[in-house]
């Protein structure tokens, strides 16, 4: 099933998916809304787009569609608003020790191995397991004109990344893993708390977070970052 999207600036098509199982949601059906894989997708429209709720997943711009259910809300930080609270100062401080480096490109043979663990020990109940380089590659190892990659290191030793996209008014935050061995340090958020910052730096206004699900605890760390944004009835409002 297609269809289109028009606007002053633009005219896109549109692909949905068939309905599958929820990744989120245990006994819940999903379907997805694809932009058209052979639409030229550069920095202007990839910005339109995110204000428009509308997410990258590899090569795939998407926003969940499903039939009955409207539990997934893209999600946004209002970087100018934000405030660190007490345990966020804590990890900063915490984590003094660790250099992040904002890079074009990656050694995508030590990422796997920092990926593949994270996937085996945080994510194994999900659609990502097992993990493969296929799929790394696939997912995050072939980026955009946009996309940059925030190591962690720590004594030289790759720890982390964040996968970031820059669009024309903050970032987009691909995706964030690290290796388990590191889990105290609570490096997701601070790679959150430095695309904050670099935000800041550009005079920029929004890190986008992907999607919030009220009911998906793994989803719960985005209520830490104040004020949280949703895109609700085609409009973006403060969650409470």
């Amino acid at each position: 099933m297609s269809q289109i999207i028009a606007s002053e600036t633009f005219e896109i098509g549109l692909l949905l998916s068939e309905a599958h199982d929820c990744s989120y949601i245990p006994a819940e059906t999903a379907r997805m809304l694809f932009v058209d894989p052979d639409t030229v997708i550069d920095v202007p429209l990839y910005s339109q787009l995110s204000r428009l709720g509308f997410r990258r997943n590899g090569n795939f711009l998407y926003t969940p569609r499903c039939l009955g259910c409207a539990l997934c809300l893209a999600s946004r930080v209002d970087v100018q608003r934000f405030k660190r609270n007490r345990s966020q100062k804590r990890c900063w401080t915490k984590n003094a020790d660790v250099v992040i480096d904002q890079l074009a490109s990656i050694d995508m043979a030590e990422h796997y191995e920092v990926y593949s663990a994270y996937i085996v020990e945080r994510h194994s109940d999900g659609d990502m397991y097992p993990p493969s380089m296929k799929q790394f590659e696939d997912y995050l190892g072939r980026p955009w004109e946009c996309t940059s990659y925030l190591e962690m290191r720590l004594a030289d030793q790759l720890i982390g990344c964040a996968v970031i996209d820059s669009i024309d008014h903050g970032l987009s935050a691909a995706y964030t893993y690290f290796h388990p061995d590191f889990a105290d340090r609570g490096l997701g958020t601070l790679g959150v708390l430095f695309q904050i910052e670099l935000i800041r730096k550009l005079g920029l206004d929004y890190l986008y977070l992907g999607y919030w699900i009220e009911l998906c605890e793994k989803m719960s760390y985005k209520r830490n970052f104040q004020p949280l944004e949703v895109f609700r009835d085609n409009c973006w409002r403060e969650l409470k």
